[in-house]
C-alpha cells in the first residue's frame, strides 16, 4: 500500500494544479495542504533542507513578493539555516510549492521526471 503523502499548495498556483493533477492522473494518494494558512512546520522545513542537500535557498520562492519586499536575497546568504526556517515555517508565501515530503525524500517545485519516482 503506498503511503499517503502531504503535498503543500497554493490555490492560485497553477504549478500546484499541474503537480495534484499529475498525482492523481498517477493515482499516487495524497493530501493536499494550503501552504500558506499552514505552512510545514520547522522540523519538515530540516527534512526538507537535508533532501535537498543543505542548500536552504532552495526551499525559498525567490521569485514571490515576500522574498523580495523583505529583501531576502541580501539577507539570506548571511542567516543561518535555523533562522531562515523559522522564517519560512512562518510564512508559507516564501515557500517554493509545490513541497512534498516523501520519507527521506523531498522535492520543492514540480519536475515531472522528479515527482514520477513518488508513485
Amino acid at each position: 500500500m503506498q503511503r499517503m503523502l502531504d503535498v503543500y499548495t497554493y490555490a492560485q498556483c497553477s504549478t500546484c494544479r499541474k503537480a495534484t493533477a499529475f498525482l492523481k492522473a498517477r493515482g499516487v494518494p495524497f493530501r493536499e495542504l494550503p501552504i500558506r494558512e499552514r505552512p510545514p512546520g520547522v522540523p519538515q522545513l530540516k527534512r526538507m533542507l537535508a533532501a535537498v542537500g543543505g542548500d536552504v535557498k532552495r526551499l525559498f520562492n525567490t521569485s514571490g513578493q515576500d522574498y523580495r519586499a523583505l529583501g531576502l536575497k541580501d539577507k539570506l546568504p548571511t542567516m543561518t539555516d535555523a533562522a531562515a526556517l523559522t522564517l519560512l515555517a512562518g510564512n508559507g508565501n516564501l515557500i517554493k510549492r509545490p513541497f512534498v515530503l516523501a520519507g527521506t525524500r523531498g522535492l520543492v517545485g514540480f519536475a515531472p521526471e522528479a515527482w514520477a519516482e513518488l508513485g
